[in-house]
């Protein structure tokens, strides 16, 4: 398949989070069922800065996760019949939080399918700020309208 990108409302028809939750602004390559790498710019006004930490504002771990899921999801969502399809993070195993993610950081987000069968994916996921690795994990996502489809009746 060949890559494309995602603008932002292009990701929303493809996916259903949405403002204050979508971690994601823009895919800059996509290749469906294979890798899914854009960026988020995280303005001073993010609503988790406000209050993680007061003081010392960064963004919260498990935010940094969900960007690289969302991301990841797009992965899956633009192959053929599953746009706008819910994708939902079932495990996550080698989270590493770096560096703090400040605010007014462009936060780059590359992932890739690692495997894909029946509605499950493996995927490898990395986040950097300014060139620097900031977060990375491994994680299992599933689309559970695909996983019905396997079930014994």
């Amino acid at each position: 398949m060949s890559e494309i990108k995602l603008n932002l409302e292009q990701i929303k028809e493809y996916q259903q989070n949405r403002h204050p939750y979508l971690f994601v602004d823009y895919i800059e390559k996509l290749v469906p069922g294979k890798i899914s790498n854009g960026y988020k710019i995280l303005s001073k006004d993010e609503w988790f800065f406000k209050v993680h930490w007061p003081g010392d504002p960064n963004m919260p771990g498990m935010l940094q996760v969900e960007s690289l899921v969302q991301t990841s999801a797009l992965a899956l969502t633009t192959l053929p019949n599953n746009k706008g399809k819910l994708v939902y993070l079932i495990s996550a195993d080698r989270l590493r939080f770096i560096k703090k993610i400040l605010p007014g950081s462009k936060l780059i987000l590359n992932t890739k399918i690692k495997e894909y069968k029946r509605g499950l994916a493996s995927v490898e996921g990395k986040a950097y700020v300014n060139d620097a690795l900031v977060c990375s994990a491994d994680f299992r996502i599933i689309m559970p309208d695909e996983i019905n489809k396997f079930k014994v009746k």
